[in-house]
């Protein structure tokens, strides 16, 4: 018994108790929580539950197949190019009208007339310009500016409203809104007018002629071909007038 209790006796004891590494705490097993599932008949219930977090849609999908499940990206800002005093402005255009300008038009000053209007367009569709103002935008002499517009006005694709004032036909070419920016005298303005009430306002309008208020690209579609038939033609007779020449020469 004496020599247990010896203090060389109860440190070799100690040290074969503990050990010399550092101990460390065994994890608890961590009790399995049930996961909230979410109501599948009551609809209202299903905004005060919690949910699991979501690993992927398919698996969500399947779970509950009543529901629509979708994910959208994040939408991006329009770019387009403006100016202070029209910002953001663009306008919705026909693409099969532009299709068939392209083709109908033999001379470039119709076309740049169309195009001119449509950049200056209102909101509703209205172009606040003079012939004057036109023929110094596009430097071109007023009575060709005056040619150019009758014959695009003889299409319908704009009409004459009053002096300085047309309008496109809504179709072709709207401006459905328009930011006039503020001054320090007068607040900024946004300005919207749906295409559908041009349009019924138009349409009544029994003075305007027939094509303006019922437009079709239809004559122009025919006079296309009609146009394309008749080049066919000439190309015809000047191949076999070739032919001709060539068999005389041959002949001498």
């Amino acid at each position: 018994m004496a020599d247990i209790l010896l203090p060389s006796k109860i440190s070799e004891v100690e040290s074969s108790l503990v050990s010399p590494e550092p101990q460390r705490r065994r994890p608890v097993p961590k009790r399995a929580r049930p996961r909230p599932e979410l109501p599948l008949d009551d609809e209202i219930q299903a905004w005060s539950k919690p949910v699991e977090p979501v690993e992927d849609l398919d698996s969500l999908a399947r779970r509950y197949p009543r529901r629509k499940v979708s994910l959208s990206s994040e939408r991006k800002p329009m770019e387009f190019y403006d100016t202070p005093e029209r910002p953001k402005a663009f306008s919705m255009d026909s693409l099969e009208f532009f299709f068939l300008i392209a083709q109908y038009f033999r001379e470039a000053l119709p076309l740049r007339v169309i195009l001119l209007m449509i950049a200056c367009q209102k909101a509703g569709g209205q172009i606040r310009l003079t012939q004057e103002e036109m023929s110094t935008v596009l430097d071109v002499h007023r009575g060709k500016i005056n040619e150019a517009l009758g014959e695009v006005m003889s299409h319908g694709i704009v009409f004459k409203v009053r002096r300085g004032v047309y309008q496109f036909n809504p179709p072709y070419s709207y401006r459905v809104a328009e930011f006039i920016p503020g001054t320090e005298l007068v607040e900024a303005e946004y300005v919207q007018v749906d295409q559908d009430k041009t349009i019924a306002k138009i349409r009544k309008d029994e003075s305007l002629p027939q094509l303006v208020r019922f437009p079709s690209l239809e004559h122009m579609r025919e006079a296309i071909e009609e146009l394309r038939k008749k080049r066919a033609e000439e190309r015809a007779a000047r191949r076999w007038a070739r032919a001709q020449r060539q068999e005389e020469g041959t002949a001498e």
